[in-house]
């Protein structure tokens, strides 16, 4: 059950997309991820004598080279070195933490072909979204996909006056159904922001009955808005019309994803706040 900050929208953006933040969900699938592929079970007692020499490198090199430490002060058994990781893992700034992520795949280098990075890797972005993390792993490095911009899009677009309750509580809902990260709904997230968007033109327009269409040729006449970008959202009025049959009978087969929701939530967004943007120059 989501909390009552959440269900009527209170929660920020910022910790629903995790742009600056890890929240514990994501932090521990992190840490897993590091113990499954990486340290469990592949280096016990005394590491001099282990077969595990790639791993007891890979420590060794988080020792010297991560956390800067005198090498002859490293615990040369596991258990002792473990929970020094994990202390720091649990403690640190989150950026600190997807610094560390992305340290131990370049430091693992083993003498024969492994795919042990790879796997981690695959396993992290998989993570990165189930959690709505703002990051994925590209050709080995951590890089955002989900910009300042996009984020700071969205909240203004839900800061709207409470005279505009029907478009925020479509987009407050739009972002409950992309958020939900057990059960997401992105074929009626993706409803729920285009409706935001058919919300605030009939407002506009003052013509509750108007198609998207026929309001859109409206505030172009009154607001100046330019054909091209009229058009262009016209076209992505069409898009919702058709593809998978998002406005029309519910299909079986549902190809749409979280990348198709975001982009929606994003682009509404972005379109509301340029209309209001044009209106407040229209009425002074």
């Amino acid at each position: 059950m989501k909390l009552f900050s959440q269900r009527i929208g209170k929660t920020p953006i910022k910790s629903v997309i995790q742009t600056d933040t890890i929240d514990e969900d994501l932090k521990n699938a992190l840490w897993n991820g590091l113990t499954i592929f990486y340290w469990d079970g592949k280096v016990k007692d005394d590491w001099i004598n282990s077969n595990s020499k790639d791993v007891v490198v890979l420590l060794t090199r988080i020792w010297i080279h991560f956390f800067k430490n005198r090498l002859d002060e490293m615990p040369k058994i596991f258990d002792r070195l473990q929970p020094i990781i994990k202390k720091f893992f649990y403690s640190c700034e989150w950026y600190e933490i997807y610094d560390f992520i992305e340290f131990v795949p370049l430091n693992y280098t083993p003498d024969h072909y492994s795919q042990t990075n790879e796997s981690f890797i695959e396993y992290c972005n998989n993570v990165y979204e189930r959690e709505l993390s703002a990051y994925r792993f590209v050709n080995g490095t951590l890089t955002q996909i989900s910009s300042k911009e996009e984020v700071e899009s969205i909240e203004e677009a839900l800061s709207i006056a409470d005279t505009l309750k029907p478009v925020k509580t479509h987009l407050n809902r739009a972002l409950e159904l992309f958020s939900d990260r057990k059960t997401p709904d992105y074929r009626n997230s993706i409803k729920e922001s285009i409706s935001a968007v058919e919300s605030y033109c009939s407002i506009l327009t003052g013509n509750p009955k108007a198609t998207l269409g026929q309001a859109l040729n409206q505030i172009e006449k009154d607001n100046n808005i330019h054909p091209a970008l009229k058009n262009s959202f016209s076209s992505l009025y069409g898009y919702t019309s058709d593809a998978d049959g998002i406005r029309h009978a519910l299909l079986d087969d549902d190809n749409l994803n979280q990348e198709d929701a975001k982009f929606m939530l994003v682009a509404c967004s972005a379109f509301i706040n340029y209309l209001r943007q044009k209106e407040a120059k229209t009425t002074k």
